[in-house]
């Protein structure tokens, strides 16, 4: 069985967050404090504002990946790689923290009453 440490989650995702879109995003989150541990609002929201913000970078890699295809002037291929990896990664990100959240679910569920 394996123990989540929410305080270290929780840092790992601001990590990624500042740095898919450090101006965006970063100033949106609030601290997390030992106050705001016990309420889950404020750890779903944080959840939220992540999978809101894998959701942008998905976006904004697509609309950088088309305009490059359509051969637009402004469309740098370094740029588009870039933003097309911090995608990539950020979903993968989502898809491991939501894997461990399972895992945590499962476990629970099995520990004897």
């Amino acid at each position: 069985m394996s123990t989540i440490d929410v305080n270290n989650l929780l840092s790992q995702m601001r990590q990624m967050t500042a740095q898919v879109r450090p101006a965006e995003i970063a100033p949106k989150l609030a601290p997390i404090g030992a106050e705001t541990l016990g309420k889950p609002s404020d750890f779903s929201s944080i959840l939220k504002q992540s999978i809101s913000a894998v959701g942008r970078t998905q976006m904004e890699a697509g609309r950088m990946a088309a305009s490059f295809e359509r051969g637009d002037p402004g469309a740098d291929l370094g740029r588009t790689m870039i933003a097309v990896q911090k995608a990539d990664l950020s979903l993968r990100t989502v898809v491991e923290v939501r894997n461990k959240l399972v895992d945590a679910y499962k476990d629970i569920m099995n520990m004897p009453v």
